[in-house]
């Protein structure tokens, strides 16, 4: 079980990159989504919203659902990136000082 102090270090890390903030909301406003569709709604490069999806997938925030697909591959945000992303409203407007404390290793 994860501390709810985690998650908001978790919640710190995610807003300390707008490329992970947008792409962690496309996926809380939608289901299954390819890389390719997230890196539009969210106006970034695709190579760009790989790394994002793989730091995010790391902190067990997003799940690829097909894994082993080549083309093609669905994310979707996990029980634990839906309470993160309800913690972040409460994070805006800290310095970057305060959110890389909550952050912690989290970086």
């Amino acid at each position: 079980m994860i501390s709810k102090e985690e998650k908001l270090g978790l919640a710190a890390y995610v807003i300390t990159s707008s490329y992970r903030e947008r792409a962690l909301t496309v996926l809380h406003n939608n289901e299954n989504m390819t890389p390719k569709y997230i890196a539009k709604h969210c106006n970034v490069r695709g190579n760009h919203i790989s790394t994002t999806l793989r730091e995010l997938k790391d902190k067990q925030l997003v799940v690829c659902i097909n894994e082993e697909a080549h083309k093609g591959r669905l994310y979707q945000i996990t029980s634990l990136g839906e309470e993160v992303i309800s913690l972040i409203p409460g994070l805006k407007g800290k310095t970057r000082t305060e959110l890389n404390d909550l952050g912690g290793e989290m970086k």
